[in-house]
């Protein structure tokens, strides 16, 4: 007796069918085959549909977040929404999106007494770092956490705190995907030297007379403007993120 829980054996099966089959939607391909083997293939696609949807986690509620950069005036912040189901390693990619970082550095977390980010075993402080990538958001924000750490680039040790705004229900088509919903002030560059570079660089780009105008205008490519943000410019880099 045939497995029915098995697709169709391409050996039986037209010549003509199989090459028609890779342009076709699932639905039309019980279609396609003798049948014989329609019921068996309803089965097999049913059973395969049951294992994909069982992997992707399930959003239950977005959480609506405000992250501050710290150590800085005036206060660089942005506002974002996130699903729940998000890894915590894909909020990274959103809030350096958000920010205007370039995901050129290291990163963790501090979440209720633990740090998140990539373990590495030869990095001295790395063996305490809990898996970014096997947890989600609502997992360790559950329905309690109200703020939270975020740091980035090691050398230059820029701290931003993270507060939990609302937990709010999915409406879909308008908040269940990540997004930058507002914000003020530039992101500084990468590499400036934390906090006290970056004093120091807006300072010598605002005085053409500092000893160190011209070397930073040719450093950073032209003027800067502290004040500059595009929530327009941090969305399309979200909807990028893969």
């Amino acid at each position: 007796m045939h497995d029915r829980t098995q697709p169709p054996s391409p050996s039986v099966i037209d010549t003509a069918i199989l090459e028609r089959l890779p342009t076709q939607p699932a639905s039309r391909i019980a279609e396609l085959l003798p049948h014989r083997w329609q019921a068996g293939w309803r089965c097999y696609a049913r059973r395969m549909s049951a294992k994909t949807t069982s992997k992707r986690p399930k959003t239950s509620c977005i959480y609506q977040l405000r992250i501050e950069l710290q150590h800085i005036e005036p206060l660089i912040w942005r506002r974002i929404f996130v699903p729940d189901a998000l890894r915590l390693a894909k909020l990274d990619r959103v809030v350096q999106a958000a920010m205007g970082w370039t995901n050129s550095h290291l990163h963790d977390w501090h979440i209720e007494q633990q740090r998140y980010g990539i373990p590495d075993e030869e990095w001295i402080g790395g063996g305490d770092m809990l898996d970014e990538r096997k947890v989600t958001i609502g997992a360790v924000l559950g329905e309690h956490v109200q703020a939270f750490g975020y740091g980035y680039d090691f050398g230059d040790d820029w701290q931003h705190n993270i507060t939990v705004e609302q937990r709010l229900e999915i409406q879909e088509g308008r908040n269940n995907w990540p997004m930058c919903l507002a914000g003020e002030n530039a992101c500084p560059p990468e590499d400036v030297g934390g906090p006290p570079g970056y004093m120091d660089f807006l300072e010598a780009m605002h005085n053409s007379r500092h000893g160190q105008h011209a070397d930073y205008l040719r450093w950073w490519g032209g003027p800067f403007d502290p004040r500059a943000f595009s929530i327009n410019a941090a969305n399309m880099t979200i909807r990028k993120l893969r």
